[in-house]
């Protein structure tokens, strides 16, 4: 949960988680030709003869001609096909939304919130927003889990809320279409104690797709891409996560900003927004400093967010637009679900301007706009 949210909780005494397929591969459309085309004139040479006898221009031409009409036939062959998967995907997803009902109950500057509405938007699965009060947290009495983000997925009469996989349990269910019971008892919650001795919560399989080799070829294309998917995804819970709190709160300005921001996009009543705004940057300037010692960061916590950003770019490389290839995968929506939440702060702007990182983040962000229910 984010750490802001525990802040203001604290102020009020009581109060306040596919591959798609084209049938068949027809064969090129070449040009026909008359016998005219090829005979010459009455009593003359043909166009052959009179290339073999000095004219190679005329048979250059008839090549150039040959090759621009195939480039435009593979051209226009290229869109039909574009189209064709746009259609199916279309209609597979709206498919898919007709039988799964998505309500997500958020803070909208949560980092973990954000990488969840990443990844619905990406996938154009409808979803209603419920955005929590983080002082009475009403939204969400009816569960036993008090933190966001919590997500109910409804299928008929099936209603589960997978509470910290949500991304992967989707996706298991997008591709294997089983009940959303049977899912879910693939990502078991399991008992821990953390670093500082306090006992939390972990889910097995937190990572993982439950896919067979023949689905999770379909997927990734090879067991490297699913490795790495998973690795940087775990990255992004870790590590990348934990430089955002002490990146915002930097100073008391920044502070300040901060909470202006969460009070303005959260749900507050007047008073609760009042004292939030001013008591929260204040806990939140102070707490920033302990999360820097916890998590060892350097004097200037920028520097730990500047190097994280270029290492992800690095990680992605140069020749694909996305660590998933042609299209983002979930580690490509984890990394960017975290990052947005810091968007109109300082922070985010000398984040894009001092790394490499603005080019991808952009792409991810038109990716996820152009599949989205609303394009």
């Amino acid at each position: 949960m984010d750490p802001a949210a525990r802040v203001v909780r604290a102020l009020w005494p009581g109060g306040c988680a596919l591959a798609w397929r084209l049938g068949g591969r027809p064969q090129p459309l070449l040009p026909t030709q008359s016998r005219a085309g090829f005979a010459g004139a009455a009593g003359g040479p043909s166009p052959v003869a009179a290339a073999r006898k000095g004219s190679p221009r005329l048979l250059g031409a008839a090549a150039l001609a040959l090759g621009g009409a195939l480039g435009l036939y593979h051209t226009a062959r290229w869109h039909l096909r574009a189209q064709d998967l746009h259609a199916e995907r279309s209609a597979a997803q709206l498919s898919l939304s007709s039988r799964l009902q998505l309500t997500l109950y958020q803070y909208k500057t949560c980092p973990f919130c954000s990488k969840v509405r990443a990844f619905l938007d990406f996938h154009a699965l409808p979803y209603q927003v419920v955005e929590v009060n983080p002082v009475r947290r009403a939204e969400i009495k009816f569960s036993s889990y008090r933190k966001v983000p919590i997500l109910v997925a409804q299928e008929g009469e099936s209603s589960v809320s997978p509470r910290e996989p949500p991304a992967s349990f989707l996706l298991s269910w997008v591709v294997l279409e089983q009940p959303l019971e049977e899912i879910i008892t693939y990502y078991p919650a399991m008992k821990a104690v953390n670093e500082q001795g306090k006992e939390v919560t972990e889910f097995g399989n937190k990572y993982w797709l439950m896919l067979n080799e023949k689905e999770a070829q379909q997927v990734y294309g090879g067991k490297e891409a699913r490795t790495e998917e998973m690795k940087w995804r775990q990255w992004a819970d870790d590590w990348l996560v934990h430089l955002i709190s002490p990146n915002v709160y930097r100073t008391p300005t920044e502070a300040l900003a901060s909470f202006d921001y969460i009070v303005r996009e959260g749900k507050f009543g007047a008073v609760e927004g009042a004292v939030a705004k001013y008591m929260g940057a204040a806990a939140m300037y102070l707490i920033s400093k302990r999360l820097k010692s916890r998590h060892r960061l350097q004097d200037n916590v920028r520097e730990d967010l500047y190097e994280a950003a270029d290492k992800w770019v690095a990680a992605v490389g140069k020749d694909r637009p996305f660590m998933g290839g042609q299209k983002p995968n979930l580690a490509d929506l984890a990394v960017y679900g975290v990052l947005r939440v810091m968007e109109g702060l300082d922070a985010f702007d000398d984040l894009m301007q001092h790394t490499h990182i603005q080019p991808w983040y952009l792409r991810v962000e038109r990716a996820i706009t152009e599949a989205s229910p609303a394009h």
